[in-house]
C-alpha cells in the first residue's frame, strides 16, 4: 500500500513540476524574445570620425529602428544624423600605409627602433556614408576597429537593408592572396 502511494506522490509531484517547469520554460523564451527586439531596435559602435583635413575623431555610430536613423555621436554631440530614406550607398575600403612619421618621432630616441617601426604597416578598415541633405549630395567617412568592421557592416545590411560595396571585393583579394600564397 505504501508503494503505490509513494508513486502515486511522486507521480503528483512530477506533474505539478512539469507544470512549473513548463512556466519557467515560457517565462524564459518570453524574456529572451523581449530581448532580442530590444536588441534588434539600437546598435551602437565605437568608430572614428575623419574631417575633411583628414583627423580622426572618437566617436560612436548608432544604427536606430525606432527612429529608422543613422546617428554618428563625437563627444556627447550628435555630429551627423542620417535618416535612412536618405541614404545613397555604404561603401569599404581596406588600406595599408607604411608608419613613416611614427618610426621618424620614434627614431628621435632610439635609431633601431625608428627603424623598425617605418617597415611596420599600419591596416584601416573605411566604411564611406554616402546620403542626401536637402537634395544635396554628402558624405561621412568612419575609420573601424579592425575587430568590428564585420559586425558594422552586416549590422548596416540589417537595419537599413542596403549592402556595403567593396566588402565582397575585399574578401575575392583575400582568398585570391591566399591562393597566391599555397601555389
Amino acid at each position: 500500500m505504501k508503494r503505490i502511494r509513494s508513486n502515486s506522490f511522486v507521480k503528483g509531484l512530477c506533474s505539478r513540476g512539469g507544470q512549473h517547469a513548463g512556466r519557467i520554460v515560457f517565462a524564459f523564451l518570453t524574456t529572451l524574445a523581449v530581448a532580442n527586439l530590444s536588441l534588434a531596435e539600437e546598435t551602437t559602435f565605437k568608430v572614428k570620425l575623419a574631417d575633411a583635413k583628414g583627423k580622426q575623431a572618437d566617436a560612436n555610430m548608432t544604427l536606430s529602428d525606432n527612429n529608422k536613423n543613422i546617428v554618428v555621436r563625437v563627444a556627447d554631440r550628435d555630429a551627423v544624423t542620417i535618416p535612412y530614406d536618405q541614404l545613397d550607398k555604404f561603401s569599404y575600403e581596406y588600406t595599408k600605409k607604411h608608419r613613416i612619421t611614427q618610426g621618424a618621432i620614434v627614431m628621435v630616441a632610439s635609431l633601431g627602433a625608428g627603424a623598425i617601426v617605418m617597415l611596420t604597416k599600419s591596416k584601416s578598415h573605411w566604411l564611406y556614408i554616402d546620403f542626401r541633405e536637402q537634395n544635396a549630395p554628402k558624405s561621412v567617412v568612419l575609420r573601424m576597429d579592425k575587430s568590428d568592421y564585420k559586425n558594422i557592416c552586416a549590422s548596416v545590411k540589417t537595419h537599413t537593408g542596403k549592402e556595403v560595396q567593396g566588402l565582397e571585393q575585399d574578401k575575392a583579394k583575400k582568398e585570391k592572396s591566399k591562393d597566391e600564397k599555397k601555389g
